[in-house]
């Protein structure tokens, strides 16, 4: 990003006018005029730019979000910015109509040498945008998108304007630059020792793939493989080859030896293309020899080699054989041979009818090949049929120039063909399907058919009214998603909309290797749970489940009575950096609003995720996680007492099947076998999708793609302190004798830190816990202190949900609705220690007590981890002391047990 003193020498050597340069610095100093939205099918979300120091928004992770890639790794782009500013602009309707329109173009992107507006649609938008208005939408005479009235409106400011399509992106160059992300992290360092041999093998073998090297070197060596790729030691065609596909990757040591090594391969495999010979070519590649352009196509497991312009291509391996009557080729010359023709006749042709035209070649061969023919003896068909039969396979050969497409019995071209309704009958009895049963009455056939016949009547028609089945045929014709929308609305269409496969290169939609593309998302467990302290039924919790998309292994799984909030999603995510030491790289998340948190995009800002939020009621986008939640219910909860399966069936409920009294487990209890279920059962057994376990799939995956050191995350303190939430502003200001106000609350530093002359008076950033609202931390002199409240025996271990329930009670009961109401932390703590407090926060205290239980199980793991280091270090150095030393005092480690540890009193506080 240009500092203020760059900014001013690029105007300058650019010779910006005033107007110009106060444009674009409005803009670098402003936020985005609009935050996106994704459409019906548009995956929106953020990426969190090195270059520029922020997140930049996309309304498309197919279009807008590889741009931001391109940007991210273009040298030639200084700055970009999205959404930068609205623009009025004005043109002709399609009728001649003058219309005047806002328009935001997607990003300002600020070049070396230039700088303007780039706007990103997919070509197949731009086409049916043309149809509907021409004069704002035009394709030039070079296929090139142009925008006359935006270029128009900027070219006075001396920028541009420029149209870019989804056919501009590489998509393989974008995986590539999304799978090296990690690697190009100047804290990277390369094992010496590996740099020298990896360098000296790819030397000696110029040519060999990424995976014979990753197979004949060290595991530990992966990184720094990937990171020599990453630094260009290593060259690798990164806009051609996908890393994410090891076998196909060819290594070089740099440029030069890769072209001079591609073009003695593609002599020599013209030559053995010219011999006759299978050659080891790329299908659909195309190679030269003698002038003659040979193209590669794939039949089943053999690559054939086709001359001419007439090729046989997109035939089935089982067509092809017949086709040339199951005869092993390695080349063949289809000039002459009319194959589109030929295609469309084999394309229609069914199973049946290829076994008929089977048959019958067979029968004719002896014909066609002997003069005079012979007629066999006891021939199971006629002469006359024989005649019949080789009329046609000459005629064919004739016509097209393979008889063998006139044995097909065409039997779809028999019988009457003609239409009994005209096409202005069918237009009336669509015209009446569309007004009366397409829509939200949802009337029924026989009804919708009664309208038909008065209509029928109405319309003095004389042509006899079509029958009641024709009409249930033509209305069963038109069944489908759209029909379902008309009738039902868009919730129950999607139902029965075409499921979405990728058949493209664009983003592999569950990602290429772990930690890739993770979703999370919560769900309401169907099993009442009971307090462990006073028996009461204290309703169904909530799962937070955070799951890897390419191993569909659970990273990470959080339970909790309070519905879903940023606070699950927080510490769901510390749960998984506390497990596997790693954040993910994109987040997949649906439209809750917890998900656009201000401390949520926070977090994942800091460590460099992408969000990616998924259309709104489209749960196929996560179909992942949601069939893991089917899955877990399936095996694990409908398996346990207090289960809600009967509660679908309400009619059926009673005081004796009711799961309310039904229950028996508490929210720890069920929390920890919970964990053990995903991280042992489900994480050791082979998953359906995969044919493997997700633990193996996930190891694999690590192992071929790299640890990726630089992305670790340690879970010390200062991490646990930065997955806590911060105010909307950030920062608060030290007052003296007060300290810092954090939700209407003061805290003061536990080192009095805040009296010094330095601290006081200045904003400091701050993070307060939503667990304990008697608890905040404040970031002074490069650490980051602990704070309590002033009213900290009354709101220590409270949660914050608890104390937004007292504050609107509090509320309610000075009935001051017009007003605006300041509620001082005094009348907070006053009414928490009444009685009348704990009549009515009693439940959400409850609660709160039984979530605190699974912080202290997640605790515990900590705990867990830090002891088996230990006696890991006490090991290793008692292995490591000689005989002849004194040994050292054994070292105790007492257990400890996180249910036992207090809070702080006032006297270790102070």
């Amino acid at each position: 990003m240009l500092s203020d003193q760059e900014f001013e020498q690029w105007c300058h050597r650019l010779g910006l006018v005033q107007t110009t340069k106060e444009f674009v610095q409005q803009i670098r100093c402003s936020e985005p005029v609009r935050k996106v939205g994704g459409g019906a099918k548009n995956v929106c979300g953020s990426y969190p730019s090195q270059k520029m120091g922020k997140t930049i928004q996309f309304e498309s992770h197919k279009v807008e979000l590889p741009a931001i890639v391109e940007y991210e790794n273009d040298e030639d782009v200084l700055e970009y910015y999205d959404q930068p500013v609205r623009l009025s602009l004005s043109f002709e309707s399609k009728s001649g109509r003058r219309v005047v329109t806002s328009h935001t173009p997607d990003f300002l992107v600020i070049r070396h040498n230039c700088a303007g507006f780039e706007e990103w649609k997919t070509n197949e938008r731009l086409v049916t945008l043309a149809q509907k208005q021409p004069t704002r939408y035009q394709q030039n005479e070079d296929g090139k998108w142009q925008a006359p009235p935006a270029e128009t409106k900027v070219q006075s400011l001396g920028l541009y304007y420029h149209l870019r399509t989804d056919q501009e992106i590489n998509w393989i160059a974008y995986s590539n630059h999304q799978f090296l992300r990690a690697y190009l992290n100047p804290e990277n360092i390369v094992n010496p020792e590996a740099r020298t041999r990896i360098i000296e093998s790819v030397t000696a073998n110029p040519g060999m793939t990424l995976k014979q090297l990753l197979l004949s070197t060290s595991t530990s060596w992966v990184d720094d493989i990937y990171v020599l790729i990453a630094t260009k030691q290593l060259y690798v065609d990164l806009e051609a080859l996908a890393l994410s596909e090891p076998e196909k990757v060819h290594l070089f040591s740099n440029q030069q030896v890769a072209e001079a090594h591609n073009l003695i391969m593609s002599k020599k495999a013209a030559a053995r293309v010219a011999c006759g010979q299978q050659i080891d070519v790329a299908v659909g590649a195309t190679v030269f020899w003698d002038g003659k352009s040979l193209s590669v196509i794939q039949i089943g497991e053999k690559k054939i080699v086709l001359q001419g312009e007439n090729h046989l291509v997109g035939l089935s391996h089982t067509e092809f054989e017949t086709l040339i009557a199951q005869k092993e080729i390695t080349g063949i010359e289809a000039q002459g041979i009319k194959s589109a023709e030929i295609w469309e006749q084999l394309k229609c042709a069914s199973p049946e009818d290829l076994a008929v035209a089977n048959y019958r070649s067979k029968i004719i061969e002896p014909y066609l090949h002997r003069d005079p023919p012979i007629m066999p003896i006891n021939s199971p068909v006629s002469e006359r049929t024989i005649r019949r039969w080789k009329a046609k396979y000459y005629a064919a050969e004739e016509t097209l120039g393979w008889g063998y497409v006139g044995l097909l019995p065409n039997r779809k071209d028999k019988g009457n063909r003609i239409e009994r309704f005209s096409p202005q009958t069918w237009e009336f009895i669509d015209k009446i399907i569309e007004q009366h049963y397409e829509n939200f009455k949802q009337r029924n056939k026989l009804i919708t058919y009664g309208i038909l016949t008065r209509e029928w009547e109405k319309a003095g028609k004389t042509d006899p009214c079509p029958s009641r089945t024709t009409f249930y045929k033509r209305i069963n014709s038109r069944a489908d998603h759209r029909q379902t929308r008309k009738r039902q609305g868009s919730r129950a269409a999607y139902q029965k909309s075409s499921f979405y496969h990728e058949l493209t290169f664009s983003t592999p939609c569950h990602g290429s290797r772990p930690f890739e593309i993770c979703h999370i998302d919560h769900t309401e467990l169907d099993i009442e749970l009971v307090c462990q302290r006073t028996g009461c039924c204290l309703g169904r919790p909530w799962a937070t489940v955070l799951i890897d998309a390419f191993s569909r292994r659970i990273l990470a799984i959080y339970l909790t009575f309070d519905p879903p909030s940023y606070r699950s999603c927080m510490m769901v995510l510390r749960i998984c950096v506390q497990r596997l030491g790693r954040f993910p790289e994109t987040l997949v998340v649906d439209n809750g609003v917890e998900f656009g948190s201000i401390y949520f995009e926070t977090l994942l800002a800091a460590f460099g995720c992408i969000k990616k939020q998924r259309p709104v009621a489209s749960p196929r986008f996560g179909s992942i996680i949601e069939r893991f939640f089917g899955t877990s219910h399936t095996e694990f909860f409908y398996n346990l007492k207090g289960n809600t399966q009967i509660t679908k069936q309400i009619r059926l409920v009673n005081k004796t099947n009711n799961p309310k009294t039904q229950a028996v487990w508490t929210l720890p209890e069920i929390y920890e076998y919970f964990c053990e279920y995903v991280y042992v059962i489900y994480d050791q057994r082979e998953h359906p999708a995969l044919g493997q376990a997700p633990c193996v799939v996930f190891e694999k995956g690590l192992t071929q793609s790299g640890m990726r050191f630089s992305q670790r995350i340690v879970n010390d303190e200062n991490f646990q302190i930065f997955t806590l939430p911060s105010t909307s502003k950030g920062t608060a200001k030290v007052i003296p004798k007060l300290g810092v106000k954090i939700n209407h609350i003061y805290y003061w530093s536990i080192d009095d830190c805040f009296i010094h002359p330095e601290i006081e008076g200045t904003q400091v950033p701050i993070r307060y816990d939503p667990w304990d609202v008697g608890t905040a931390y404040a970031y002074v002199k490069n650490a980051w202190v602990r704070c309590i409240s002033q009213h900290y025996s009354s709101l220590q271990g409270r949660t914050e949900r608890e104390i937004r329930f007292a504050s609107i009670e509090i509320r309610q009961q000075k009935k001051q609705y017009n007003q605006r109401i300041t509620i001082r932390a005094n009348e907070l703590a006053q009414y928490l220690e009444s009685a009348e407090a704990q009549e009515i926060l009693q439940l959400q205290r409850l609660r709160d007590l039984a979530t605190a239980g699974v912080r202290q199980i997640v605790a515990s793991e900590i705990v867990k981890q830090a002891q088996s280091i230990i006696k890991e270090d006490l090991a290793s150095i008692k292995n490591n002391i000689t005989e002849e030393l004194t040994p050292p005092n054994k070292l105790e480690t007492q257990e400890i047990n996180p249910r036992q540890i207090q809070p702080y009193s006032q006297q270790e506080l102070w």
